[in-house]
């Protein structure tokens, strides 16, 4: 057996860790939707389709709703498309997936056609002058040509799709939201075309989406009513709700669609703790927490109000977890698979703030809009929120007086964040090493330095066939050597619900946030831990970050490291003391005991398809390990490393 043909024998593997990971907050069955709306009312709330609508679709409609140069740099960006070539996708590029591994040359295409289709049904409908018609047409057909609108890696390993048994993924139900904007926006125009190109749309987002969610859509991990769910269903479930209402025809049945995905969105709530924390990190949060509020806000405005649980305390809390990570200007907290940057939509945290009445929310997002306004024409990549985003944009014109929490606690994913008035910030945290996208990382930690990195969490790589197999913690940035964690006797964390923090503590006042927790269940038995306190520290009177760690074990160590994870540069400045410093001068320095501990510094390999993308994702600057080895280590021991601002 081939090695590609031995990742896919762990297709079992793939289907737990991307739906059935057993996040930190045990499934609640809240079924908040459907306690609150009967199939019934919901029949009767959903407005007809020919009375909703959300969405200007006439030129003097797009004027009076959005400011004029955004809809002139929707245009001019479309018009540099007029010639795009919608290129097919071959037998061969769908094959590499299970061939090499590779998923970026399909997703390149596929994912580039969605969006310049998307842009040249926004320009057609703002321009109104039939200018882009032939090339929508020529985009609505490829697109609709395609044997499969989702991505290869979603199919179980065969690379091909089975034309019999259509599986829904996020980009099938992406596209299906593209296909509905289309309709609605340049649907007439196609008609004067071709009348077969609307029945072409509706035909292959019915047979790909609509039927088999409504005939077996329960077969999927991601509807499960008994185990957690994770950001695969509220993406799912906001584009088939906005396809629904835009494409269906039949009344009854588009009704009876939006109160099944309704159904379908309360796996999601009911997978969250009762502080609404996102396992998955902030920058999974916008397709996670985010499009759950794109679903609230359809049923919202197609019922004309009367469907709205955006009072219930979990989708506040749930709002609210995106302004506790955040860092400074682009860099958010990125524990798991969650990427340190991300360019967020000032328009998308304003209008969800405003809908669940959080006015710091709303000052985030005025602030990420003025900050990033390339942003306001978009969501973070979600197709079908663009549309509301686009709507807000003249609201948006309030003064921005926004200012990052000074300390943040999200009890469920057990997440701490502190900062100092003078730009000193700690993130740390526990959980479990089975969290969704998870790394194996209890009582990982991260320092920045007035908006620069210092000490990391490096994130994740490019995703490949290896990613999500049973090979994913052979990868080096998933695994807690490459975390600034400590590896006992050569051991480090396990992955599993069972390796866990334990006797976890917060500590928050004027002086002090720290997280204190026992890190020895995170390890497996072969590394000889009896006890690990560790205790994460921001001391607000020193300026410093301190961490203190104090261990039992079963017998004398045969060796004892603690790692520091880095993209500065790193020098020694005597006994004990260590520099880093940042592309841009900051500096901050390191204390630690010297006889106790000798310096080395490692580079992780980047030879891979899965390490590709970490030039990028650090702007360039070089990912260092620093490795204190401990000379003598005994069997129990107390020790502390002191972060402060370097001069």
């Amino acid at each position: 057996m081939t090695n590609m043909k031995k990742l896919f024998s762990a297709a079992m593997m793939l289907a737990i860790l991307l739906f059935a990971e057993t996040i930190f907050a045990q499934v609640t069955q809240r079924n908040i939707l459907e306690t609150k709306y009967t199939a019934d009312q919901v029949m009767q709330m959903i407005l007809p389709q020919d009375q909703w609508k959300p969405y200007p679709t006439t030129k003097e409609e797009w004027q009076s709703r959005v400011p004029e140069s955004n809809l002139k740099k929707i245009v001019e960006d479309a018009s540099k498309l007029l010639n795009y070539k919608f290129e097919p996708i071959s037998a061969t590029i769908s094959l590499d997936f299970v061939r090499s591994g590779d998923r970026l040359r399909h997703s390149n295409i596929s994912f580039r056609k969605r969006e310049v289709l998307t842009q040249l049904v926004l320009a057609e409908s703002i321009e109104n002058k039939g200018r882009f018609t032939e090339a929508i047409l020529n985009g609505i057909w490829s697109i609709c040509e395609e044997s499969y609108w989702g991505v290869p890696a979603h199919i179980g390993g065969t690379g091909l799709p089975d034309v019999e048994n259509p599986v829904v993924d996020l980009f099938t139900a992406e596209t299906a939201g593209v296909m509905a904007i289309a309709d609605y926006l340049v649907g007439d125009k196609l008609d004067a075309i071709n009348k077969l190109v609307r029945k072409r749309m509706y035909h292959e987002t019915d047979r790909r989406l609509f039927t088999p969610m409504m005939k077996n859509g329960s077969k999927y991990g991601w509807m499960s009513r008994t185990k957690p769910v994770n950001n695969w269903n509220p993406w799912i479930m906001s584009n088939w709700i906005f396809s629904a209402l835009l494409l269906e025809r039949n009344e009854v049945r588009r009704k009876l669609m939006v109160h099944s995905a309704m159904k379908g969105l309360d796996a999601y709530f009911n997978s969250l703790g009762d502080e609404g924390g996102c396992d998955e990190g902030p920058s999974y949060w916008f397709a996670a927490g985010a499009s759950a509020y794109d679903c609230l806000e359809l049923l919202y405005s197609a019922s004309n109000g009367a469907i709205n649980i955006f009072d219930h305390a979990l989708i506040k809390n749930m709002a609210g977890y995106i302004t506790k990570t955040h860092i400074d200007g682009k860099y958010f907290v990125n524990f798991a698979d969650a990427d340190p940057t991300l360019t967020p939509s000032g328009t998308l945290l304003y209008r969800f703030g405003k809908a669940v009445q959080d006015s710091t929310m709303m000052q985030f997002g005025l602030w990420a809009q003025n900050k990033y306004p390339s942003q306001g024409a978009g969501g973070n990549g979600m197709r079908m929120r663009m549309m509301g985003s686009l709507l807000a944009l003249k609201e948006m014109q309030a003064p921005v007086d926004y200012k990052d929490p000074a300390t943040a606690w999200i009890k469920d994913v057990q997440i701490l964040t502190a900062r100092t008035p003078s730009g000193l910030f700690m993130g740390t945290h526990g959980g479990h090493n089975a969290e969704s996208h998870n790394h194996n990382d209890v009582g990982d930690f991260i320092i920045y330095l007035q908006g620069e990195p210092m000490i990391i969490d490096a994130g994740r790589g490019n995703y490949t066939a290896r990613t999500f197999s049973s090979k994913r913690y052979e990868l080096w940035f998933t695994r807690s050597e490459y975390h600034n964690l400590p590896i006992i006797n050569g051991i480090g964390q396990k992955e599993g619900r069972a390796f866990e923090a334990k006797d976890v503590k917060e500590t928050i006042h004027a002086k002090e946030a720290s997280l204190s927790l026992n890190l020895a269940a995170a390890y497996p038995e072969t590394a000889g831990i009896q006890q690990w306190i560790r205790k994460t520290s921001l001391n607000r009177e020193k300026e410093s970050v301190d961490i203190s760690d104090e261990y039992l074990l079963k017998s004398p160590a045969t060796s004892l490291e603690q790692i520091f994870m880095t993209v500065c540069k790193v020098d020694s400045m005597g006994a004990g003391q260590l520099q880093f410093t940042a592309v841009n001068g900051k500096k901050l320095l390191l204390k630690f005991d010297s006889k106790n501990w000798k310096v080395v510094l490692d580079t992780p390999s980047f030879e891979g398809m899965e390490y590709e993308s970490f030039n990028s994702k650090w702007d360039g600057k070089k990912i260092t390990r620093v490795i204190l080895q401990h000379k003598k280590p005994g069997a129990k021991g107390k020790h502390q490393f002191t972060f402060t601002a370097g001069t």
